[in-house]
């Protein structure tokens, strides 16, 4: 089968036949462009995301392969959304369905867990973070018991609503608060230095700090390391004083100016969390549906 996951910035697809992971692939097409401003998927982002689809073809084998195909809040937020939804259908043959905060962050943390168990990494208790391009998934893991909000603002959504560094500095301190308030709404338990992360930011940060570009990532490598405030703030310093040219190498075309944002929404969440550092894992929401798919059918 394959799996995608057409989220606010990325689309992303990877094969699975139950027991092993295929060919995937990837690409960065601003679903949520200027969707604070117009309520609507533009038709820029629809030909991005079409032309993506297409690319995939050429990648992988869509021929007798069950599709599953996810997306997130840049189209649950989009008045336009049946239309959009219609028209990826009519071009490339996929029916894409819209899932709720809930449901992403129960798939997100089904491919989290999954890859710890694959790395060894035994925790009873932890809280997991996807900061995505239009919403945030907190999802709180202590034994059987999971909780999980969605924040309606990524790093797409926070980009275009501020317009200058007075309007970003209140954007993540709302933030933030958010994030603290979640926390305290668990109760006294200590999750020490079991903080998760997944998605593009804080996978990005790692390969930089690891030496790859966008050309070279290897997720094998990013999934189980440490990423910390430091890494952050050094990876900032460094990414703003290159010109755009040179970040996209790092961070990928369509994350020049967003990355900025992203990083420091990461900032953010460690601050906030009163922790120093996190686990990254690149397996998200395309993994989950994946799984989750064979759970059901077996």
């Amino acid at each position: 089968m394959i799996a995608i996951d057409l989220g606010s910035n990325t689309i992303r697809f990877i094969e699975y036949d139950g027991l092993r992971w295929g060919k995937s692939y990837e690409k960065i097409v601003r679903t949520a462009e200027q969707l604070q401003a117009t309520n609507i998927i533009g038709e820029n982002a629809l030909v991005r995301i079409l032309n993506a689809i297409d690319e995939a073809k050429q990648c992988l084998d869509f021929t007798n392969q069950d599709i599953v195909a996810v997306t997130t809040a840049a189209l649950r937020m989009a008045n336009n959304r049946v239309d959009i939804i219609a028209k990826i259908h009519q071009h490339s043959g996929i029916l894409f369905t819209i899932i709720d905060g809930a449901r992403e962050a129960q798939l997100t943390r089904l491919a989290v867990q999954n890859r710890l168990k694959q790395l060894h990494i035994n925790f009873t208790n932890f809280v997991l973070a996807d900061i995505g391009g239009g919403s945030t998934e907190l999802i709180s893991c202590d034994d059987a018991k999971v909780t999980s909000i969605s924040l309606p603002i990524g790093i797409v959504t926070m980009s275009e609503k501020a317009a200058n560094s007075t309007q970003l500095e209140l954007l993540l301190a709302s933030f933030e608060e958010k994030v603290r308030l979640f926390y305290s709404s668990l109760g006294e338990k200590e999750y020490e230095t079991r903080l998760i992360l997944t998605s593009g930011t804080p996978t990005t940060i790692a390969a930089y700090r690891m030496g790859m570009d966008y050309s070279n990532y290897n997720p094998d490598k990013i999934n189980g390391s440490i990423l910390t405030l430091s890494d952050c703030v050094q990876t900032y310093m460094e990414l703003m004083t290159m010109d755009e040219s040179m970040r996209a190498k790092y961070v990928g075309v369509g994350r020049e100016q967003l990355i900025a944002t992203g990083i420091l929404m990461v900032e953010s969440l460690l601050k906030s969390s009163d922790v120093q550092e996190a686990i990254i894992i690149d397996d998200g929401l395309r993994e989950g549906v994946a799984l989750d798919y064979w759970e059901t059918i077996h």
